[in-house]
């Protein structure tokens, strides 16, 4: 059981990394060619800078959903670091169920907003609904209580292969 659900945790983590990466391409093209068309082209495109705008709130919360996944994600551990080293798995504890409340709460809320927003239209996309563009939030918020009960249940994860970008072993001595 172990196994699968690590296996399909490894499936979402990697498919987190891929749209997050495919979200900032293509936001990286876009942005340069509503410069160009404004300023070379002469034509003002409604359409590149509310895309961007879209494509960096995917990509932000998907992105941060699989850095939270690979101990990646901003962390203050001067606290931590101090405790005597009892109580740090308390604190760590803590800190998870935290992340699993926030988690929970951009799930329910975010689930509401894009409800409530269904029926509205973008102003500069028409052909978007409002919701459209609030669904990272549930949608990053799920993916992120996955990757805190995985954790809760089976321990910390960034040091598995899939994961292991860099070499997590020497990270601590590193500055």
């Amino acid at each position: 059981m172990k196994n699968l659900v690590l296996g399909v945790n490894d499936v979402i983590y990697r498919a987190c990394i891929a749209v997050a990466g495919m979200a900032i391409t293509i936001m990286a093209l876009i942005i340069p060619w509503g410069v160009f068309s404004r300023y070379v082209l002469g034509q003002g495109l409604g359409w590149p800078e509310p895309i961007a705008i879209l494509l960096m709130v995917l990509f932000t919360f998907v992105g941060a959903a699989a850095s939270y996944r690979a101990g990646a994600h901003m962390a203050v551990q001067v606290l931590s670091d101090r405790m005597p080293e009892t109580l740090q798995p308390l604190l760590t504890l803590f800190v998870r169920l935290a992340m699993g409340a926030i988690s929970l709460f951009m799930v329910i809320w975010g689930y509401k907003l894009c409800v409530a927003t269904w029926n509205q239209y973008l102003s500069t996309l028409t052909w978007m609904r409002v919701g459209i563009s609030y669904a990272p939030i549930p949608l990053g918020g799920f993916i992120t209580l996955l990757f805190v009960i995985e954790q809760l249940l089976y321990g910390d994860q960034h040091q598995r292969r899939v994961v292991d970008y860099e070499n997590c072993a020497d990270s601590k001595e590193a500055v």
